[in-house]
């Protein structure tokens, strides 16, 4: 070429090459038969050409049939004399095979980049010390690492601690059995520490002798499948149990076909249906259902479970091997095809809620005695206030009786008709003491009693009086002491044992037996009373019993099976008052033709018995002053009577707040008041209180138609020093005011 790499000369082979003739290339700058993207690099190359200097380089000409030709040119700078370039000598090789050769190999190249960097699984190759030479960029969302900083690194050295000798172990037996390709499970280090769990696999890369020269590694995050495993694991575990806790549940639950036969029947429901395993598939439900229930199943549960897909209610099972029924409350839905609606089976849990209708019964029983309770209590305070009213009466005519009988001769005709009014007056007295016992008042006098003495006392003295009653008595050696009104629990056993008499006309056995007992809440709830110790008592009679109307109305008052005029109907209203005076408890158990047994409970005390001071008949008489504070007129006057008959000065009140001024006006003088409970304006208790006041050293002598217990009680524990009951005789009002006085 010239100096304007015009072609001065071509050999044949480099037209052929292009598809030209000679004659066409000769004269034509040889950039006309470049390819366009060439023309940059050759004006370059010229220009270097100019410079004197010779080059190797490659072109791509544009054949004259549209083809590339590729050639390697080796080109010669030729200077003229003055050293300017004259031309360029050039020589040309055909490459064009060797570049779509190598054109492919970039394209490979260009496929295995993209499939190296879109590979989930990281793929490594090792030299056959295990370091890494190569790693897809996979590693670096695995590990943490990027390719180039995997190079060079032991794979030994991201094992994890613990497996390192496995692992190492396997690579041993590979290579002694010959394998080419292991896997295995480890954890490799992350790059910030953490280690992550990987699959392996490695196919080792041997020469031809068979030597290892290296090897492919393969491995995968397996980090989800475990979890993976781990939820699956858990499911089934969650699965086993809940298979479990039906199987082994409390409740009742099984599942039946369409047609109502069972497939399946957890263990209780076999229990509670008496169904062996092997029978189960042989049931069907309306088998277990009672006769008198199978038309409800038919009419209501059925239907219901058809159109609303399920029913709820309460049901009696049948115990197909013992016969016995079992009150449940069932739950049944119906389990539908998902895709068709169809009823593929049915599914029931039943609960057992024989213990609660049991409850639910206990709690009607209880409501019902608390019903009976306050109805009693009703009628007691009606019966208390009678009581006292009827008292205040008889008190009139004790008094006036006594005080004639004190100054009349016993020879006198007149004394013994008074004497029968005194017993008249005790009479009505007796009665009114059944009515407080009823009325849960009758204990004037409480103290620590062994029952033994009171059971032993009692029986004998009846049995004395009826011989064809067989008295058996079994007393406890160690029994408890218990506070009692002596008299009062006198009469609630002599009531108990004439009770018996009248339901064995023809003789019989009454069977008296005593023991400690310890009582806890549930026992003593339906009483109304506090659990501990009590001293319970048993009386048994062979009579002819009572049934469940008679025995429902025994406790209340004036109810009575005998003819008219035979009894009051306040016998065992009285007991019963008494006991529960007493904080204690009586039932009763008995059935026509066998017989009756009252079971009593009295608490126990720790106190012990004191020795009792035996009565005196002796009118004692004083010359000290008594304040008398009572609002009935016809009592006042009569104790004034009373009272100065025995020497005493008296002064009298009509009312709480008299009485309070008299003793503010007269307190030196005055050495006793005898106070009455049941007043108009000021009460006795708060007169009490008031007087203690002034003087927290009075004596006060409290005296009520009303027996001792509620109020007078409160007043006799707040310091009051003494109590009397009305109706009174003279001996006693004497005896007790001396007792006071003294």
């Amino acid at each position: 070429m010239d100096s304007d790499a015009r072609m001065t000369f071509i050999n044949p082979q480099m037209a052929s090459m292009l598809g030209y003739t000679i004659e066409e290339m000769l004269g034509q700058k040889l950039e006309l038969f470049l390819a366009a993207d060439q023309l940059s690099d050759h004006h370059e190359q010229m220009k270097i050409r100019a410079q004197g200097e010779n080059a190797v380089y490659e072109r791509c000409f544009r054949k004259k049939d549209g083809g590339n030709l590729w050639v390697l040119i080796s080109a010669n700078a030729i200077i003229d004399s003055e050293g300017k370039l004259a031309g360029s000598f050039g020589m040309l090789t055909d490459i064009t095979e060797r570049k779509r050769a190598e054109e492919s190999l970039v394209k490979l190249a260009e496929k295995f980049r993209l499939i190296t960097e879109n590979m989930v699984d990281c793929v490594a190759l090792m030299d056959a010390s295990g370091t890494y030479q190569y790693t897809t960029p996979s590693y670096r969302e695995t590990l943490g690492y990027d390719p180039e900083e995997m190079i060079g690194i032991k794979g030994f050295s991201l094992i994890h601690p613990d497996d390192v000798e496995l692992v190492f172990k396997l690579y041993i037996e590979s290579i002694e059995q010959g394998l080419r390709e292991i896997s295995y499970e480890t954890r490799l280090r992350h790059k910030d520490g953490h280690y992550v769990p990987i699959e392996i696999r490695v196919r080792s890369l041997n020469d031809q002798q068979g030597k290892i020269i290296g090897g492919v590694l393969a491995a995968r995050d397996i980090t989800k499948r475990l979890q993976l495993e781990q939820e699956r694991q858990v499911a089934e575990e969650e699965s086993r149990r809940l298979a479990s806790v039906v199987l082994h549940s409390r409740e009742l639950v099984n599942l039946a076909t369409p047609n109502g036969t069972m497939f399946f029947l957890n263990d209780a429901g076999k229990k509670m249906l008496g169904i062996p395993e092997e029978d189960v598939a042989q049931t069907n439900i309306m088998q277990v259902i009672p006769e008198n229930l199978r038309d409800k199943v038919r009419q209501e549960v059925l239907p219901a479970i058809s159109m609303d897909g399920f029913w709820e209610g309460d049901l009696q099972y049948l115990n197909l091997k013992t016969g016995v029924l079992t009150d449940v409350h069932a739950i049944t839905y119906k389990i539908t095809d998902p895709n068709t609606g169809e009823l593929q089976f049915m599914a029931n849990v039943s609960l057992d809620i024989t213990a609660r209708k049991k409850a639910e019964e206990a709690q009607r029983i209880l409501e019902e005695r608390l019903q009976q309770a306050d109805k009693m209590e009703a009628i007691g305070t009606l019966a208390g206030g009678i009581a006292h009213d009827f008292n205040n009466l008889l008190m009139g005519i004790q008094g006036y009786a006594s005080m004639i009988l004190l100054n009349l001769d016993t020879s006198n005709p007149n004394y013994e008709r008074l004497k029968r009014i005194e017993q008249q007056v005790q009479s009505g007295a007796d009665l009114t003491s059944q009515l407080l016992g009823f009325a849960r008042g009758g204990r004037y006098e409480v103290k620590p009693t062994n029952m033994n003495e009171i059971i032993e006392k009692t029986s004998s003295m009846f049995g004395r009086t009826k011989k064809e009653i067989s008295i058996n008595r079994k007393s406890a050696k160690d029994l408890w002491n218990v506070e009692v009104d002596r008299g009062q629990m006198e009469q609630v056993f002599l009531n108990l044992y004439v009770n018996a008499w009248q339901a064995m006309p023809g003789g019989g056995d009454i069977y008296l037996e005593t023991q400690n007992a310890l009582l806890n809440d549930e026992q003593t709830l339906p009483y109304s009373v506090n659990p501990g110790k009590y001293v319970k008592i048993t009386i048994t009679d062979t009579g002819k019993g009572m049934d469940e109307k008679t025995k429902e109305r025994i406790f209340d008052p004036f109810f009575t099976t005998k003819e008219m005029g035979r009894g009051t109907g306040l016998g065992l209203a009285t007991v019963y008052g008494i006991i529960k005076g007493h904080h204690g408890m009586i039932n009763v158990y008995s059935e026509p033709a066998h017989g009756t047994t009252f079971t009593i409970y009295l608490p126990a005390t720790d106190k012990e018995i004191s020795k009792e001071k035996a009565p005196t008949e002796e009118i004692v008489t004083g010359t000290e002053t008594i304040l008398l504070v009572e609002d009935e007129k016809m009592v006042m006057e009569v104790n004034k009577e009373l009272l100065e008959s025995m020497g005493y000065t008296v002064y009298v009140a009509g009312s709480g707040q008299e009485g309070i001024a008299v003793y503010m006006e007269k307190r030196d003088k005055i050495d006793l008041i005898v106070l009455d409970m049941i007043m108009p304006g000021i009460s006795g208790s708060e007169t009490f209180d008031r007087l203690r006041k002034i003087n927290p050293n009075i004596k006060v002598l409290l005296s009520s138609g009303y027996s001792l217990n509620g109020k007078a009680q409160e007043i006799m524990d707040r310091g009051c020093n003494g109590f009397l009951q009305k109706p009174f005789k003279l001996e006693e009002l004497s005896s007790k005011v001396r007792e006071m006085l003294n």
